[in-house]
Protein backbone atom coordinates (compact mmCIF):
# COMPACT_ATOMS: atom_id res chain seq x y z
CA UNK A 1 0.00 0.00 0.00
CA UNK A 2 1.47 3.18 -1.01
CA UNK A 3 1.77 5.74 1.69
CA UNK A 4 3.67 9.58 0.88
CA UNK A 5 6.89 8.20 1.93
CA UNK A 6 7.01 5.69 -0.61
CA UNK A 7 5.38 7.74 -3.16
CA UNK A 8 8.12 10.23 -2.55
CA UNK A 9 10.80 7.66 -3.22
CA UNK A 10 9.82 7.07 -6.37
CA UNK A 11 11.14 8.71 -10.00
CA UNK A 12 8.66 10.72 -12.30
CA UNK A 13 7.81 7.87 -14.59
CA UNK A 14 7.13 5.13 -11.29
CA UNK A 15 5.33 7.75 -9.50
CA UNK A 16 3.01 8.41 -12.84
CA UNK A 17 2.27 4.83 -13.60
CA UNK A 18 1.09 4.49 -10.13
CA UNK A 19 -1.38 7.45 -9.91
CA UNK A 20 -2.46 6.19 -12.94
CA UNK A 21 -3.68 2.62 -11.37
CA UNK A 22 -4.94 5.06 -8.63
CA UNK A 23 -6.99 6.93 -11.39
CA UNK A 24 -8.37 3.64 -13.05
CA UNK A 25 -9.50 2.00 -9.60
CA UNK A 26 -11.84 5.61 -9.37
CA UNK A 27 -13.68 4.48 -12.39
CA UNK A 28 -13.17 8.26 -14.18
CA UNK A 29 -13.29 8.66 -17.88
CA UNK A 30 -10.79 7.75 -20.24
CA UNK A 31 -10.70 11.56 -21.05
CA UNK A 32 -10.19 12.90 -17.36
CA UNK A 33 -7.72 9.95 -16.42
CA UNK A 34 -5.23 11.17 -19.27
CA UNK A 35 -5.44 14.88 -18.26
CA UNK A 36 -4.83 14.16 -14.79
CA UNK A 37 -2.24 11.90 -15.63
CA UNK A 38 -0.38 14.56 -17.26
CA UNK A 39 -1.58 18.01 -15.69
CA UNK A 40 -0.82 16.74 -12.35
CA UNK A 41 2.72 16.40 -12.92
CA UNK A 42 2.66 19.98 -14.08
CA UNK A 43 4.72 22.17 -11.62
CA UNK A 44 6.97 19.07 -11.25
CA UNK A 45 8.04 19.42 -14.69
CA UNK A 46 8.03 23.02 -14.72
CA UNK A 47 9.80 24.03 -11.32
CA UNK A 48 11.36 20.42 -10.02
CA UNK A 49 10.61 17.60 -7.71
CA UNK A 50 11.51 19.38 -4.55
CA UNK A 51 8.88 22.39 -5.52
CA UNK A 52 5.82 19.87 -6.61
CA UNK A 53 6.17 17.91 -3.11
CA UNK A 54 6.39 21.20 -0.78
CA UNK A 55 3.34 22.22 -2.51
CA UNK A 56 1.56 19.17 -2.35
CA UNK A 57 2.33 18.18 1.22
CA UNK A 58 2.37 22.22 2.48
CA UNK A 59 -0.02 22.56 5.62
CA UNK A 60 -1.25 25.36 3.29
CA UNK A 61 -2.09 24.03 0.51
CA UNK A 62 -4.51 25.99 -1.64
CA UNK A 63 -2.56 29.42 -1.26
CA UNK A 64 0.74 27.67 -1.53
CA UNK A 65 0.32 25.17 -4.69
CA UNK A 66 -1.85 27.98 -6.18
CA UNK A 67 0.94 30.62 -5.98
CA UNK A 68 3.55 27.96 -7.48
CA UNK A 69 1.19 26.91 -10.27
CA UNK A 70 0.76 30.70 -10.98
CA UNK A 71 4.32 31.17 -10.93
CA UNK A 72 5.04 28.23 -13.19
CA UNK A 73 2.51 29.07 -15.53
CA UNK A 74 3.50 32.55 -16.00
CA UNK A 75 7.24 31.83 -17.14
CA UNK A 76 6.07 28.46 -19.07
CA UNK A 77 2.74 29.35 -20.71
CA UNK A 78 0.97 31.73 -23.45
CA UNK A 79 -2.18 32.01 -21.96
CA UNK A 80 -3.77 33.70 -19.14
CA UNK A 81 -2.26 32.16 -15.54
CA UNK A 82 -5.33 33.41 -13.54
CA UNK A 83 -7.34 31.24 -15.81
CA UNK A 84 -5.72 28.20 -16.09
CA UNK A 85 -4.21 28.18 -12.27
CA UNK A 86 -7.67 26.29 -11.07
CA UNK A 87 -7.58 23.24 -13.47
CA UNK A 88 -3.94 22.39 -12.21
CA UNK A 89 -4.79 23.15 -9.05
CA UNK A 90 -7.96 20.67 -8.64
CA UNK A 91 -5.79 17.78 -10.29
CA UNK A 92 -3.40 18.54 -7.20
CA UNK A 93 -6.15 18.49 -4.82
CA UNK A 94 -7.11 14.76 -5.97
CA UNK A 95 -3.24 13.89 -5.77
CA UNK A 96 -3.10 14.64 -2.21
CA UNK A 97 -5.83 12.03 -1.89
CA UNK A 98 -3.49 9.93 -3.37
CA UNK A 99 -0.93 10.05 -1.04
CA UNK A 100 -2.36 10.74 2.31
CA UNK A 101 -4.85 7.92 1.83
CA UNK A 102 -2.19 5.69 1.12
CA UNK A 103 -3.20 5.12 -2.63
CA UNK A 104 -6.92 3.86 -1.38
CA UNK A 105 -9.84 4.33 -3.43
CA UNK A 106 -11.23 6.82 -1.94
CA UNK A 107 -15.04 8.70 -2.13
CA UNK A 108 -15.41 12.39 -1.66
CA UNK A 109 -16.46 13.50 1.78
CA UNK A 110 -18.52 16.06 0.68
CA UNK A 111 -22.72 15.55 0.25
CA UNK A 112 -23.18 12.92 -2.68
CA UNK A 113 -25.84 13.71 -5.31
CA UNK A 114 -28.62 11.37 -5.71
CA UNK A 115 -28.69 9.18 -8.99
CA UNK A 116 -32.06 8.70 -10.20
CA UNK A 117 -32.87 5.69 -11.76
CA UNK A 118 -32.77 6.69 -15.63
CA UNK A 119 -29.12 8.29 -14.64
CA UNK A 120 -28.04 4.79 -14.07
CA UNK A 121 -29.20 3.46 -17.22
CA UNK A 122 -26.87 5.71 -19.22
CA UNK A 123 -23.82 7.20 -18.85
CA UNK A 124 -24.05 11.07 -18.08
CA UNK A 125 -21.24 12.38 -20.61
CA UNK A 126 -17.79 14.00 -19.89
CA UNK A 127 -17.93 17.89 -20.40
CA UNK A 128 -16.40 18.63 -23.82
CA UNK A 129 -16.54 21.80 -26.12
CA UNK A 130 -18.60 19.11 -28.38
CA UNK A 131 -21.23 19.17 -25.68
CA UNK A 132 -21.86 22.46 -25.14
CA UNK A 133 -21.89 22.95 -28.43
CA UNK A 134 -24.44 19.92 -28.47
CA UNK A 135 -26.73 22.07 -26.07
CA UNK A 136 -26.12 25.31 -27.27
CA UNK A 137 -28.05 24.00 -30.60
CA UNK A 138 -30.38 21.98 -28.40
CA UNK A 139 -31.24 25.66 -27.17
CA UNK A 140 -31.92 27.34 -30.09
CA UNK A 141 -33.68 24.40 -31.60
CA UNK A 142 -36.24 25.15 -28.83
CA UNK A 143 -38.79 27.59 -29.72
CA UNK A 144 -40.15 28.48 -26.02
CA UNK A 145 -36.70 28.41 -24.44
CA UNK A 146 -35.02 31.33 -27.02
CA UNK A 147 -38.14 33.16 -27.69
CA UNK A 148 -38.91 33.68 -23.69
CA UNK A 149 -34.96 34.44 -23.64
CA UNK A 150 -35.52 37.34 -26.10
CA UNK A 151 -38.51 38.50 -24.39
CA UNK A 152 -36.82 38.69 -21.31
CA UNK A 153 -33.64 41.23 -23.36
CA UNK A 154 -35.99 43.41 -24.58
CA UNK A 155 -37.73 44.28 -21.39
CA UNK A 156 -34.35 44.31 -19.57
CA UNK A 157 -31.85 45.71 -22.66
CA UNK A 158 -34.22 47.87 -24.13
CA UNK A 159 -37.15 48.73 -22.49
CA UNK A 160 -36.66 49.01 -18.75
CA UNK A 161 -32.06 49.03 -18.18
CA UNK A 162 -32.15 50.60 -15.28
CA UNK A 163 -33.31 50.24 -11.76
CA UNK A 164 -33.93 53.66 -11.04
CA UNK A 165 -38.27 53.61 -11.65
CA UNK A 166 -40.15 51.90 -9.31
CA UNK A 167 -42.67 50.45 -12.43
CA UNK A 168 -39.84 49.34 -14.44
CA UNK A 169 -38.29 47.29 -11.73
CA UNK A 170 -41.91 45.83 -10.34
CA UNK A 171 -42.12 44.87 -14.25
CA UNK A 172 -39.22 43.03 -14.50
CA UNK A 173 -39.54 41.15 -11.12
CA UNK A 174 -43.26 39.98 -11.94
CA UNK A 175 -42.18 38.68 -15.76
CA UNK A 176 -39.32 36.79 -13.97
CA UNK A 177 -41.49 35.52 -11.05
CA UNK A 178 -44.08 34.20 -13.37
CA UNK A 179 -41.84 33.22 -16.72
CA UNK A 180 -39.16 31.08 -14.01
CA UNK A 181 -41.91 30.07 -11.36
CA UNK A 182 -39.30 31.83 -8.63
CA UNK A 183 -42.22 31.36 -6.25
CA UNK A 184 -42.55 35.50 -4.83
CA UNK A 185 -46.20 35.93 -3.91
CA UNK A 186 -45.58 39.42 -3.17
CA UNK A 187 -43.60 41.23 -6.01
CA UNK A 188 -44.05 44.90 -4.69
CA UNK A 189 -41.91 44.41 -1.39
CA UNK A 190 -39.45 42.70 -3.62
CA UNK A 191 -39.28 45.72 -6.07
CA UNK A 192 -39.38 48.08 -3.31
CA UNK A 193 -36.39 46.49 -1.53
CA UNK A 194 -34.37 45.96 -5.02
CA UNK A 195 -34.98 49.83 -5.66
CA UNK A 196 -33.34 50.92 -2.18
CA UNK A 197 -30.82 48.86 -3.35
CA UNK A 198 -29.29 51.33 -5.96
CA UNK A 199 -27.98 48.99 -8.01
CA UNK A 200 -27.08 49.62 -11.31
CA UNK A 201 -23.25 50.75 -11.12
CA UNK A 202 -22.80 47.49 -9.04
CA UNK A 203 -24.81 45.34 -12.04
CA UNK A 204 -22.62 47.53 -14.63
CA UNK A 205 -19.37 46.33 -12.40
CA UNK A 206 -20.57 42.54 -11.93
CA UNK A 207 -20.38 42.85 -8.21
CA UNK A 208 -20.83 39.24 -6.96
CA UNK A 209 -22.01 40.59 -3.52
CA UNK A 210 -24.68 42.21 -5.24
CA UNK A 211 -27.11 38.87 -5.37
CA UNK A 212 -27.01 38.57 -1.21
CA UNK A 213 -28.28 41.77 -0.61
CA UNK A 214 -31.41 41.57 -3.32
CA UNK A 215 -32.07 37.70 -2.22
CA UNK A 216 -33.38 38.55 1.54
CA UNK A 217 -36.18 40.84 1.56
CA UNK A 218 -38.75 41.31 4.53
CA UNK A 219 -42.08 40.60 3.64
CA UNK A 220 -44.46 41.15 6.45
CA UNK A 221 -42.06 41.21 9.06
CA UNK A 222 -40.79 37.81 8.10
CA UNK A 223 -37.15 37.82 6.11
CA UNK A 224 -37.59 35.74 2.66
CA UNK A 225 -34.40 34.36 1.16
CA UNK A 226 -35.08 34.38 -2.86
CA UNK A 227 -31.88 33.54 -3.65
CA UNK A 228 -32.07 31.67 -7.30
CA UNK A 229 -34.60 34.69 -8.47
CA UNK A 230 -31.81 37.36 -6.94
CA UNK A 231 -29.56 35.32 -9.67
CA UNK A 232 -31.76 35.67 -12.28
CA UNK A 233 -32.48 39.22 -11.94
CA UNK A 234 -28.88 40.08 -11.67
CA UNK A 235 -27.52 37.43 -14.56
CA UNK A 236 -30.80 39.51 -17.14
CA UNK A 237 -29.23 42.89 -16.82
CA UNK A 238 -25.32 41.59 -17.00
CA UNK A 239 -25.70 37.88 -17.84
CA UNK A 240 -21.50 37.71 -18.81
CA UNK A 241 -20.94 38.05 -15.01
CA UNK A 242 -23.44 36.64 -13.40
CA UNK A 243 -24.28 32.82 -13.83
CA UNK A 244 -27.69 31.63 -12.53
CA UNK A 245 -28.35 29.12 -9.86
CA UNK A 246 -30.69 26.54 -10.00
CA UNK A 247 -31.00 23.44 -8.35
CA UNK A 248 -30.63 21.54 -11.90
CA UNK A 249 -26.95 23.26 -12.20
CA UNK A 250 -26.58 22.55 -8.23
CA UNK A 251 -26.66 18.60 -9.09
CA UNK A 252 -24.45 18.75 -11.87
CA UNK A 253 -22.12 20.29 -9.98
CA UNK A 254 -21.96 17.67 -7.94
CA UNK A 255 -22.16 15.31 -9.83
CA UNK A 256 -18.72 15.99 -11.65
CA UNK A 257 -17.22 17.43 -8.27
CA UNK A 258 -17.79 13.94 -7.00
CA UNK A 259 -16.38 12.01 -10.31
CA UNK A 260 -13.60 13.79 -11.04
CA UNK A 261 -12.65 16.38 -8.46
CA UNK A 262 -12.71 19.60 -10.42
CA UNK A 263 -13.16 21.56 -7.39
CA UNK A 264 -13.88 21.00 -3.75
CA UNK A 265 -17.07 22.35 -1.93
CA UNK A 266 -19.96 21.29 -0.07
CA UNK A 267 -23.37 21.40 -1.76
CA UNK A 268 -24.57 24.44 0.72
CA UNK A 269 -21.70 26.28 -0.56
CA UNK A 270 -23.54 26.98 -3.67
CA UNK A 271 -25.87 28.34 -1.66
CA UNK A 272 -23.58 30.94 -1.29
CA UNK A 273 -23.12 33.68 -4.81
CA UNK A 274 -19.00 34.11 -4.56
CA UNK A 275 -18.71 30.08 -4.16
CA UNK A 276 -21.27 29.03 -6.40
CA UNK A 277 -19.77 31.66 -9.47
CA UNK A 278 -16.63 30.30 -8.16
CA UNK A 279 -16.92 26.69 -9.04
CA UNK A 280 -18.56 27.09 -12.25
CA UNK A 281 -15.42 29.13 -13.22
CA UNK A 282 -13.27 26.06 -12.02
CA UNK A 283 -15.69 23.70 -14.00
CA UNK A 284 -15.06 25.57 -17.04
CA UNK A 285 -11.35 25.89 -16.68
CA UNK A 286 -11.13 22.10 -15.39
CA UNK A 287 -12.80 20.66 -18.65
CA UNK A 288 -10.74 23.23 -21.27
CA UNK A 289 -13.91 24.79 -22.16
CA UNK A 290 -12.47 28.66 -21.63
CA UNK A 291 -13.81 29.35 -25.32
CA UNK A 292 -17.55 29.44 -23.79
CA UNK A 293 -19.31 32.83 -21.94
CA UNK A 294 -20.60 31.83 -18.28
CA UNK A 295 -24.00 32.22 -20.04
CA UNK A 296 -22.91 29.49 -22.53
CA UNK A 297 -22.14 27.16 -19.59
CA UNK A 298 -25.16 28.20 -18.00
CA UNK A 299 -27.04 27.08 -20.83
CA UNK A 300 -25.20 23.98 -21.13
CA UNK A 301 -25.35 22.93 -17.59
CA UNK A 302 -29.25 23.29 -17.19
CA UNK A 303 -29.68 21.18 -20.00
CA UNK A 304 -27.64 18.50 -18.83
CA UNK A 305 -28.78 18.56 -15.29
CA UNK A 306 -32.85 18.45 -17.17
CA UNK A 307 -31.96 15.62 -19.03
CA UNK A 308 -29.76 13.39 -16.61
CA UNK A 309 -31.23 14.72 -13.04
CA UNK A 310 -34.95 14.87 -14.05
CA UNK A 311 -37.08 16.32 -11.25
CA UNK A 312 -40.62 14.24 -10.69
CA UNK A 313 -42.82 17.67 -9.70
CA UNK A 314 -42.70 21.12 -10.71
CA UNK A 315 -40.59 23.48 -13.10
CA UNK A 316 -37.42 24.79 -12.45
CA UNK A 317 -36.09 27.10 -14.89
Amino acid sequence: MLDLKSAQSLSYDELRAAYREYLLKLGLSKNTIQTAYSDTFYLWRKSGPEVFWAAVTTDDFENAAKIQLTDALHKNSSGNAESLVNGYLSHLRRFRAFVFEGGKTVTSAKSVVVVSKSVKSKQVPDPSPDQVEHYLQAWDALENYHLQEDALDKLFFTLCPKNSDLSDILLKVAVLNNFYSTNIFSVYPVAKHILSLNIDARLKAGDVTLVSDIQKVTINGVEKNFYSFATKYCSHHNPQDYPIYDSYVEKVLCYYRDQDGFAQFKREDLKDYVSFKGALVDFRTFYGLGKYDLKQIDKYIWQLGKEYFPKNYGKSK
